[in-house]
């Protein structure tokens, strides 16, 4: 077996850069096709679904790089395998047939895949297979036109696949998609955000699916559906102008949310965004942004030692995995690819890459309850935010929604124990303990709101503990307020960014103890106590390793701890960051509280709330 076959130094300049990239993770794989079989088996670990499906989704999210690569001109050395894998898989008296599926079934999602091929590839795909192969085919799609699935952005998987019977000339169910459609326009939000259903979190789900389908729906479907083809261009015009400040000019994007191993499907909106000639951006503008993010990528270790992509995000880490991310799930960011199908002769393909344009230091996003801020050279990019409840509570939730920010540069930790501050994750967040060890954060809010200068949340530790935070971007700082109402005492706990701990890594403390500047291999983390009386004593906490999901090593944590008698009580904190700059001295911010008027300044910069 071939190790490092992944070239990391591509540059990726150009489509034969990028063609070459995918071919090289597809070889990597290559290994582990079998012939005569419909799945590709990847690993030992399983998901809630089983190791037979997940065998077959190994299979589906390689097409979603190859359907594209084969539009576009490209070649597909092992296009044979998975030829004969869709005629075994779709054949019901094939021993590898994929099945009837049932009620929540995960095939439902992958046969999304195969309606985005048969409309990239227009006819072109049918033609390799025979008259009842295709009919094969059809017949194990259309098993998830009318399929009970999760409302959700899975509403979206039998549209594509209508699509694709569309644009390949198979029949299709105009009535199916509008239903499924017309499901999902109650969980539009406005100014271009979806929720993931229902009352559920806007994370990258909305730019990876929502507008990433929908841009397919509308380059594809104008024909025949041209106003929602053109009210789905103007929703995601419109969502581009905040996803864009996720971004950092180094290609790195904020991670937050679940489903971070699909890596760099974080950026496939800007794929999808250039395949429909969406008027947004320049595409020399969309062409730095997916290849910047794909270097930064190739400059992380996500590969095994064969090449294959590994469950995690910068390091392998099943610590940070959902029940649904199987050996083949980080596959999924093959989506990133679709401008593959772009000929070399598209706008998109001649243009000169560009770097990112003038952005706001400061960027509001109401319907996501995020303020997003970057440094003077958008190197690092942080988001504040109000959390979210997920409710599947998939593993590390609180983690993943409802820590106060999240970096480009610096990731967060994930909760590795029930006790004992070192596992608790307590990086961005303000956790409680009744004195026994065991520490609770924030995880559902009662209350939140949003303004261009400030996020509010209103949550409840225990039921009769009442905190209210204010987070507020404060220059190179962002500022932490709280209000803690308690009936008993409490210990707390709240953390800065987290960096790696290593022999060389130090901790300096103030000489009141009131702050502590952690400076590491990755850069430096600082977070002050501001109270006037009794402030906090700064310390710093050590993670397990694999607690950080961007490296391997354990985690140091600069912290502020105390004890807070029963009564209300006012907290202030400022934490700063950065991989790149000397943050040691720069100038704490000033605050001051006076009828219920916060005050805050630094350098230069003033602002001020009202706390009610």
């Amino acid at each position: 077996m071939t190790l490092n076959i992944v070239n990391i130094n591509n540059p990726l300049r150009t489509r034969k850069d990028m063609q070459q990239l995918l071919n090289e993770l597809l070889s990597a794989v290559s290994p582990y096709t079998e012939e005569g079989k419909s799945g590709i088996d990847l690993g030992n670990t399983t998901t809630h679904y089983g190791k037979e499906i997940a065998k077959m989704e190994a299979l589906s999210r390689m097409l979603w790089g190859i359907f594209p690569l084969l539009a576009g001109g490209g070649e597909c050395a092992d296009l044979p395998f998975y030829l004969d894998a869709i005629r075994f898989g779709t054949d019901p008296q094939h021993p590898q047939y994929w099945g009837e599926i049932h009620d929540f079934d995960q095939r439902c999602v992958e046969m999304a895949a195969f309606g985005v091929g048969l409309a990239l590839l227009n006819k072109q795909l049918l033609q390799h297979f025979t008259p009842q192969e295709q009919q094969n085919l059809a017949d194990w799609l259309n098993q998830g036109r009318d399929a009970t699935i999760p409302n959700n952005n899975w509403n979206f998987f039998p549209i594509m696949v209508q699509m694709g019977f569309k644009q390949s000339g198979l029949p299709w169910d105009p009535a199916a998609v509008a239903a499924r459609f017309e499901l999902m326009e109650s969980y539009y939000l406005g100014d271009g955000w979806y929720s993931d259903g229902p009352g559920r979190p806007r994370d990258y789900y909305i730019s990876m699916a929502f507008h990433y389908y929908g841009l397919l729906y509308a380059q594809n479907m104008a024909d025949v559906d041209a106003p929602r083809a053109a009210m789905l261009r103007e929703r995601a015009r419109r969502f581009a102008q905040d996803f864009i400040t996720l971004f950092s000019a180094g290609g790195a994007a904020v991670p937050f949310g679940r489903s971070l191993t699909y890596r760099f499907a974080e950026a496939a909106f800007w794929s999808a965004a250039a395949y429909s000639k969406l008027d947004v951006f320049t595409p020399g503008i969309i062409k730095g942004m997916i290849l910047r993010h794909l270097r930064h990528w190739l400059n992380e270790p996500i590969f095994d030692r064969d090449g294959v992509l590994s469950i995690g995000y910068h390091t392998p880490n099943l610590v940070m995995a959902e029940d649904y991310n199987a050996p083949g799930s980080p596959y999924w960011g093959c989506k990133l690819f679709l401008v593959l199908a772009l000929p070399q002769d598209d706008a998109f393909w001649q243009a000169e890459e560009a770097p990112l344009p003038e952005l706001s230091r400061v960027h509001c996003i109401p319907h996501a309850n995020q303020i997003l801020t970057r440094d003077g050279e958008s190197q690092h990019v942080v988001m504040l935010t109000s959390g979210q409840l997920e409710l599947n509570n998939f593993v590390n939730t609180e983690a993943k929604y409802t820590k106060f920010a999240y970096s480009s540069q610096f990731g967060f930790t994930l909760d590795r124990g029930r006790y004992g501050l070192k596992h608790a994750g307590c990086d961005s967040m303000l956790m409680f303990s009744e004195g026994d060890g065991y520490f609770r954060g924030r995880r559902d809010c009662a209350e939140t709101r949003i303004t261009e200068s400030m996020i509010y949340s209103r949550w409840l530790p225990w039921h009769d503990v009442c905190v209210r935070t204010w987070l507020i971007p404060c220059g190179d700082w962002h500022l932490r307020v709280h209000h803690i109402e308690n009936q008993r005492p409490l210990d707390t706990a709240e953390g800065g960014f987290a960096l790696i701990q290593e022999p060389a890594t130090q901790a300096e403390y103030s000489g009141d103890r009131r702050a502590v500047t952690v400076t590491a291999r990755n850069g430096i983390s600082r977070i002050v106590s501001l109270e006037t009386q009794a402030a906090r004593e700064a310390s710093a906490v050590i993670t397990p390793p694999n607690s950080s999901i961007m490296f391997a090593e354990t985690a140091v944590i600069p912290v502020l701890q105390n004890t807070l008698p029963a009564g209300s009580h006012w907290l202030f904190t400022a934490v700063c960051a950065s991989a790149t700059t000397d943050i040691s001295n720069k100038t704490v911010p000033e605050v001051s509280l006076e009828g219920g008027q916060l005050r805050w300044q630094s350098r230069g910069r003033s602002g001020q709330i009202t706390l009610d």
